[in-house]
């Protein structure tokens, strides 16, 4: 007999509020816990892919809403930075009959997790408490339990079941014992944000791939607080160089002047260095714990997939749990939201990030004309950029795990 129908949560991110939403529309007692004191703005992912789109638009209005501060975006490309060449350009206009949403929309995660929290604080059969830290996981045949700091000392939450959305150091999954195998980079990601508008003076759309045999880069724009927005450069970064040097004013203005030259300095609004990893927890699920987002898996951040599988995950999640809690399902489905949310974070989060890496970094002359050959075929051709698309805006990666039963773990 469950001891309630309470789901916790750790972890008041995107992935932890979306959770919390949908538990919330139904009908479900939820308890939200977040470590900080409000909503971190730090400007981390932003990129939201078709497969996404379609799962944060269960919650009506939400995709709208994302649009409206954010920024419509349907091309993306790849060029060669030492031949100042675009090798390709795809345009989602093409998914027009696999999906309802034939765009990408660059909306700041914290954007998201705000428009989500808005949604929240309306609803009474959720609890939403920053300055809360899950510091203890227990588990019985009843319940969870957590031990959870707060301002007035350490508590004691029950539930009937706890959801570690609670980032890549989760003490949710480390509670309960998971792995999380995989490994970690050896160079580091710098994220540089400048006003310098890209696209007016270098021809980039909102969303371009720079391969380069010495120093590749990822550059897209998002709304900040614009218009006119701002523009992300990411470079890798050599981890072996201290920290400080690395984001020293003369380090990365040199940066940006030897990637992209120009007679006056840039204005860097922001700058960040990240460690990158590539890990996959062991099981999305341990008893009446489950894991998503970043707990559950960690990828480099080259095609955006990390926030999007992270939120694919929470649909999922809160989809199985009202299945058993509101429904009656047996709790098997549980296992099956491990089964089908691991199998395609491996097959396609895991494979599509590291196979992106590879691309822009490649250094073997051969390698690079293969490569840039390849993309610009598919590209001109419709069949073949669909397919392209759909695999990149993970459409695929959600079919594939809707196909996905108890019975394949198994085989």
């Amino acid at each position: 007999m469950h001891h309630t129908k309470q789901v916790l949560i750790g972890g008041g991110g995107p992935v932890g509020l979306f959770c919390a939403l949908l538990l919330g529309r139904a009908g479900l007692p939820v308890r939200v816990f977040d470590v900080n004191s409000e909503l971190q703005q730090d400007p981390r992912a932003a990129t939201t892919h078709p497969g996404t789109l379609e799962v944060l638009g269960q919650e009506p209005g939400l995709v709208e809403d994302m649009a409206r501060v954010g920024l419509v975006t349907p091309i993306f490309q790849f060029w060669d930075r030492p031949t100042n060449t675009k090798i390709a350009e795809f345009d989602h206009a093409l998914l027009k009959d696999d999906t309802k949403y034939p765009i990408v929309i660059q909306c700041e995660q914290y954007k998201t997790a705000k428009l989500i929290l808005e949604r929240l604080q309306g609803m009474d059969n959720v609890d939403v408490l920053f300055n809360h830290e899950v510091v203890a996981v227990r588990q019985d045949a009843d319940k969870v339990s957590v031990d959870v700091r707060g301002p007035d000392g350490v508590a004691t939450h029950d539930g009937a079941y706890l959801i570690g959305a609670d980032g890549g150091r989760s003490t949710v999954r480390k509670q309960t014992g998971v792995g999380f195998d995989g490994f970690t980079y050896p160079e580091k990601f710098l994220v540089l944000t400048t006003p310098f508008d890209f696209e007016a003076n270098r021809g980039y759309c909102h969303r371009t791939y720079i391969a380069d045999p010495e120093e590749w880069c990822n550059c897209f724009k998002v709304s900040a607080d614009g218009p006119p927005g701002l523009w992300r450069t990411v470079f890798p970064a050599d981890s072996n160089v201290p920290e400080d040097e690395i984001l020293s004013d003369e380090s990365v203005h040199a940066r940006l002047m030897k990637f992209f030259p120009r007679s006056e300095p840039y204005d860097i609004v922001h700058r960040n260095l990240y460690v990158i990893h590539q890990r996959v927890a062991s099981t999305f699920r341990q008893g009446r714990v489950l894991l998503a987002g970043d707990s559950a898996h960690l990828n480099n951040s080259i095609g955006g997939m990390g926030l999007n599988g992270g939120l694919q995950d929470g649909a999922n999640a809160a989809e199985k749990l009202i299945q058993v809690l509101v429904d009656g399902a047996p709790e098997s489905q549980l296992d099956l939201y491990s089964l089908q949310r691991r199998t395609v974070t491996k097959e396609f989060v895991q494979q599509q990030t590291i196979a992106n890496k590879k691309r822009l970094e490649a250094k073997d002359p051969g390698v690079r004309k293969q490569n840039f050959e390849e993309l610009a075929a598919t590209a001109a051709d419709p069949v073949k950029a669909r397919a392209f698309m759909r695999r990149t805006g993970m459409i695929d990666m959600q079919e594939r795990a809707a196909s996905i039963t108890l019975e394949d773990a198994n085989v």
